[in-house]
């Protein structure tokens, strides 16, 4: 069973989901997006149903975002993650979180450290696959030309998310 909750944040209210084994999913609570993350949950969770509950790992996720959102140079504390994907997505997602708060990186330079030179369109669709939002901080990457291309949450979130870590954004 997966539960789900909303937490709320200074950009607007978040989608929560939790496993047995950690948080799942949390997303903008952008419709589109929430849809697209309840079809990844169906497929790697395949017939779990989810439910409005509490879970430990909401708390802890709460916390994290508190912290985030008072200061982005703060770690919040260490959270369970369920992330499934395929190899290449779990793999683009560690990269990501290798990413300090105040940095950013491309998906040229994500597809190069994973030895996939020409695999920026294929970084990008796994960024774009991201499961946990801001945990796994897909804001940081930008495109080859410093540009801000594509974010679930909406780009002005991006801007938002990035000016509030200290990146000067073109």
């Amino acid at each position: 069973m997966l539960l789900r909750t909303t937490l709320p944040t200074p950009l607007g209210s978040m989608l929560a989901v939790a496993s047995e084994d950690g948080l799942c999913g949390l997303e903008f609570d952008v419709a589109r997006r929430a849809t697209r993350l309840w079809s990844r949950l169906r497929r790697w969770h395949a017939g779990t149903e989810a439910v409005d509950g509490r879970a430990p790992v909401f708390d802890v996720a709460r916390e994290w975002l508190a912290a985030y959102f008072a200061s982005a140079s703060e770690r919040g504390p260490a959270i369970a993650l369920d992330l499934r994907g395929t190899a290449f997505e779990r793999a683009v997602w560690r990269q990501i979180q290798e990413i300090p708060a105040g940095q950013t990186t491309t998906y040229g330079d994500i597809a190069a450290a994973l030895e996939r030179r020409d695999g920026s369109r294929a970084v990008g669709g796994a960024v774009g696959a991201n499961p946990v939002s801001l945990i796994v901080p897909c804001h940081r990457v930008i495109g080859l030309d410093g540009g801000l291309t594509g974010y679930g949450g909406g780009l002005p979130r991006k801007e938002w998310l990035l000016r509030h870590e200290g990146v000067l954004l073109l």
